[in-house]
């Protein structure tokens, strides 16, 4: 499939990959990212909320603002379902091309969605920080406690708790679905955060990062590559950013779409993810990620009925 200078399977089979385990975790990991929640469970979201002009069928959609760590404003929509009550809340996490609405092939007609723009990106642009993923994503990337990948992650716990505060009957009913960045993120943050209680990543980033060093790839990873070459350093930071690493620490049952080709986010690493999750887990393969292929419709159309029930017991 397709034309690259490299093969996006990368020579893996679906038995090479369920074998990925994830690297080493570094010392320190476990009290680094302990310290960040304990922080972000300080701030007062501060949940502010108007009318949007976006329509979506069966649901109220409202423009909404939030405070995370570092007074950072994070905007984007909230959605409510209009002929139902709402039985859970669910949080997306958008990919790196951003997000300039909110989706409409969602999972549940009975959830209220909390749909965030992460910080640096779409709505939640703020300079001097970088829309374009290739200097995103080298954002302080020389210091592991002001990397913005930290930064996004905490985006989601204080969006959780912008959740809880609107609708606190919904407490042990959050769920959170991520993709691509959006997929990385999530590990990081379902590692920690008990008050999300299941979890979809679909073609995780971030996975094992010293194969994301190393395997020729597009996009994102691509600029760390060349940042990595230049410095030399990367890695001294990426591994406590590693979603494979933060994997192991993921208690919540999981939902994952894991592609076997994939030019933008090598499969190893989706694979390195879904492998290091250590409990009840489900996974979903795709013939490619960020990739047009003749059966992606339908493939999209399988994910989104196995999520609906996999997100039902909530």
């Amino acid at each position: 499939m397709g034309q690259f200078p490299f093969d996006p399977s990368y020579g893996y089979s679906l038995t090479d990959l369920l074998a990925v385990e994830p690297p080493p975790e570094p010392d320190g990991f476990a009290p680094f990212w302990g310290a960040r929640y304990r922080h972000a469970l300080t701030v007062e979201p501060g949940l502010r909320l108007q009318a949007s002009s976006v329509a979506l069928p069966g649901f109220r959609v409202q423009e909404m603002e939030y405070r995370s760590t570092d007074a950072f404003p994070i905007r984007g929509w909230l959605l409510t379902p209009l002929s139902q009550p709402a039985r859970m809340a669910l949080m997306l996490g958008h990919g790196y091309g951003g997000i300039e609405a909110p989706p409409g092939d969602l999972p549940r007609g009975d959830a209220v969605y909390l749909v965030p723009c992460f910080r640096g990106l779409s709505r939640s642009r703020r300079p001097p920080i970088s829309t374009d993923p290739n200097w995103h994503v080298l954002h302080d990337i020389h210091s592991r406690d002001r990397y913005i990948l930290g930064g996004c992650v905490e985006d989601v716990w204080t969006g959780v708790s912008a959740l809880l505060g609107l609708f606190p009957e919904l407490a042990g009913h959050i769920g959170y679905c991520g993709i691509s960045f959006g997929g990385g993120i999530g590990a990081m943050a379902l590692a920690w955060d008990q008050r999300i209680g299941r979890g979809h990543l679909n073609v995780p980033s971030f996975g094992h990062q010293p194969l994301r060093l190393r395997l020729p790839t597009t996009g994102s990873g691509a600029a760390v590559q060349r940042f990595d070459r230049a410095k030399g350093k990367a890695l001294a930071t990426l591994a406590y950013f590693d979603a494979a690493v933060a994997a192991r620490h993921i208690r919540q049952p999981m939902h994952v779409a894991a592609a076997v080709f994939d030019p933008a986010v090598a499969p190893p690493g989706q694979f390195a993810v879904y492998n290091a999750i250590p409990g009840d887990k489900r996974l979903y393969v795709l013939e490619a990620g960020h990739f047009e292929y003749p059966g992606r419709a339908r493939q999209e159309r399988e994910l989104l009925a196995e999520l609906r029930g996999f997100l039902a017991p909530l």
